[in-house]
């Protein structure tokens, strides 16, 4: 008699780069915040404005956003990763808005500290984060029938993001010298370069392609 024939076992799909990056992404928030902001304000010694409050709830809302997109994907979910985004919409909106907020409170408190001139100079970089990480956004969002370009700005939009929390790390390492360019510029940018054989080729076409003009132009395409 002929046995019957068992269909064959399959083999689990191992978590994408993008996936991984949600999750570490997910800790260095913790992380990195902890000291300053989240321990602090549950225990109500951190002293802010309710704007400050409001930028760190979206930004951290959009980590985390981040992180159940690319599993969803993952899960072959897309109905659910599409109402999300309309979502994420919102958010991003929201950390472009109160970044500019944020950066006038420091800008204020600097000031007040004596520390002159020099303090305009984190409303700048505030500005800029802020202008870019909507351009990336912006940019996915037109490219959303696109996975293998969506995805890639909307990565390069989480790393703005993030920058903050990598840069807040030095708190743990107080002995490291110049945390402005280890943690601020090679931690946090690590993220661009650390990744797999297969789709770090294609990040380095996406990036050659976005900065000689490519996506610009596609933005004017849909114009």
């Amino acid at each position: 008699m002929l046995q019957p024939q068992l269909p064959p076992k399959q083999k689990r799909k191992s978590f994408s780069f993008f996936v991984i990056i949600g999750i570490v992404g997910l800790f260095a928030v913790l992380i990195g915040f902890g000291k300053t902001f989240i321990i602090p304000s549950i225990d109500g010694s951190f002293d802010a404005p309710f704007i400050v409050h409001l930028h760190g709830a979206f930004a951290f809302s959009w980590i985390l956003l981040f992180l159940v997109q690319t599993i969803l994907i993952h899960v072959r979910n897309y109905r659910l990763h599409q109402i999300l985004g309309i979502l994420g919409t919102g958010i991003a909106i929201g950390i472009g808005i109160t970044i500019v907020f944020v950066g006038k409170y420091v800008v204020s408190r600097d000031l007040s500290q004596g520390l002159g001139e020099i303090s305009y100079s984190s409303l700048i970089g505030n500005i800029t984060s802020a202008l870019l990480f909507l351009l990336f956004v912006l940019l996915g969002i037109l490219k959303r029938n696109d996975p293998a370009s969506h995805k890639r700005f909307m990565l390069l939009a989480t790393i703005i993001v993030l920058w903050p929390a990598w840069f807040r790390f030095r708190h743990y390492f107080p002995a490291i010298p110049r945390p402005d360019i280890w943690f601020a510029v090679v931690l946090a940018d690590s993220l661009i370069i650390t990744l797999g054989s297969g789709t770090k080729l294609k990040m380095a076409k996406f990036i050659r392609h976005f900065f000689s003009g490519g996506a610009i132009r596609d933005f004017r395409a849909k114009l």
